[in-house]
């Protein structure tokens, strides 16, 4: 009896031709940048302290260097600080909340997440607004005399807010944004954001666990005027008698930094600068979504999972695949082990689909390529 292990043997199609020349396509850790080498690092840094003159000063030039790049204004407050993005929106949310009512808006896992942590850690009760899976919450809904919580990107749904507009510039409360895998990629309305949060691992395939915390004036002043009812763990705290630690946005981090990882995100950062900049990154992502979507709309099995092309991110494309329910993390598997797409499986929360990653350290003619991979094995596992 054949088996339909042998059945596809024996009907192999030829594989395509042009082969991804990097197949790192995961949305987090993200493809390093193009042409990274550790031995292009700096290493007078290693082995130092960070609070030696050398440690700070490199930790100093990635705030300010990430000012630049970002387009950050010279009022925010950029900070290191621990545990990655999720470190610094949970600071965020453990220091500023509290204070006034809470929307939460969550249309994915890590939306899902705040919300989880603003419910049954902080005792909030926020106005909560969901949205499945592929599509927004309604924004048009939000209540700005409360503290709101949203990501930017969804990077679980591929779905993101489509501009600031829906956010006042004259509101009561605060805005607390996890724009992980946007900065860099999207463009960030910093007078609408009172709190951004993002990781070196994302868009600019720096390395994990430092995040990087963006607070504006009016967070700012939050923090010197409320103190939250709950107790604080030492790596939360932002303030010391009222006045804000200034050393924190100084370079001078609440704990010990990994110095590689700082100089990994250094030699990103100016990898940014050489190619031009912000406009550049974000150019770059934007082609390869549109080489990638370019070939959803041209296949008939393969449809963006954000409805809306207005909310359809740039970065973590997410794909509904046509067929079993199984065949997604199939298609991902067989091209893992082809060696020619890794970790494109969609999210364990998200719907059953492929979720590939178009930042802007990704090559467009990888992404082309990849395109040819998808149809080959969508072909040779629905072909038995």
């Amino acid at each position: 009896m054949t088996t339909p292990a042998a059945a596809r043997e024996a009907c192999a199609l030829p594989h395509p031709a042009i082969r991804p020349l990097r197949p790192h396509f995961s949305s987090g850790p993200c493809a390093k940048r193009p042409g990274h080498d550790l031995a292009a690092l700096r290493t007078d840094s290693l082995g130092r302290s960070h609070r030696a003159k050398i440690g700070r000063a490199r930790l100093k030039d990635a705030i300010e260097r990430t000012r630049a790049v970002l387009c950050v204004p010279a009022d925010h407050r950029i900070g290191i600080v621990p545990a990655s993005d999720t470190g610094a929106y949970e600071m965020a949310m453990w220091t500023l909340l509290g204070a006034r009512p809470v929307t939460a808006l969550a249309w994915e896992s890590f939306g899902e997440g705040w919300v989880t942590d603003a419910v049954k850690q902080l005792k909030l009760d926020p106005h909560v607004l969901r949205a499945d899976y592929g599509a927004l919450p309604d924004l048009a809904a939000v209540e700005f005399a409360h503290d709101v919580l949203f990501t930017w990107n969804g990077t679980t749904s591929g779905v993101r807010v489509p501009d600031g507009d829906w956010i006042p510039d004259a509101r009561e409360g605060l805005t607390l944004c996890d724009a992980t895998s946007a900065a860099f990629a999207q463009p960030l309305p910093f007078e609408k954001l009172d709190v951004v949060t993002f990781s070196w691992q994302k868009v600019l395939g720096g390395e994990g666990a430092h995040g990087m915390l963006i607070l504006s004036p009016r967070a700012v002043a939050r923090l010197e005027s409320y103190s939250p009812p709950w107790p604080l763990p030492k790596i939360f705290r932002l303030t010391k008698g009222g006045k804000l630690i200034e050393g924190i946005f100084e370079g001078e981090t609440i704990n010990t930094p990994s110095m590689l990882c700082v100089e990994d995100y250094l030699d990103a950062l100016s990898w940014a600068e050489s190619i031009g900049g912000l406009p550049a990154l974000q150019a770059r992502a934007d082609a390869n979504f549109q080489a990638l979507q370019a070939w959803m709309d041209r296949t008939p099995w393969a449809t963006n999972l954000a409805a809306d092309p207005r909310t359809r991110s740039n970065t973590s494309v997410c794909i509904r695949v046509e067929g079993p329910e199984n065949l997604p993390k199939a298609i991902a598997g067989l091209l893992e082990k082809e060696g020619v797409a890794f970790d494109i499986n969609g999210y364990r929360d998200a719907p059953p689909s492929l979720r590939i990653w178009c930042g802007a350290t990704v090559e467009t003619a990888d992404i082309e390529a990849l395109t040819h991979w998808l149809d080959w094995a969508h072909a040779t596992l629905t072909a038995a």
